[in-house]
């Protein structure tokens, strides 16, 4: 019970600091250069992309990683 408790901090601290990763790489793309009048919605626009980049990235890895765990029960 206490390792899923521990895989459920592990898996938050990294969608976090993938998220937050991915929104500070976004905050240097400067996406308003694109438009003649940049619109207003544009933070939400770069919270929202950072959200859904981050959170992909990290499940990517979190599946990477625990199928790289699984691989040891193969070699048993």
């Amino acid at each position: 019970m206490k390792t899923i408790g521990i895989d459920a901090i592990i898996t938050i601290v990294v969608q976090l600091g993938f998220i937050w990763i991915t929104f500070r790489c976004l905050q240097e793309l400067h996406i308003e250069r694109l438009f003649r009048q940049a619109p207003k919605t544009m933070p939400l626009l770069k919270v929202l992309l950072s959200i859904a980049i981050g959170y992909g990235c990290a499940s990517f890895f979190m599946s990477f990683f625990g199928s790289l765990q699984n691989l040891g029960y193969l070699l048993k």
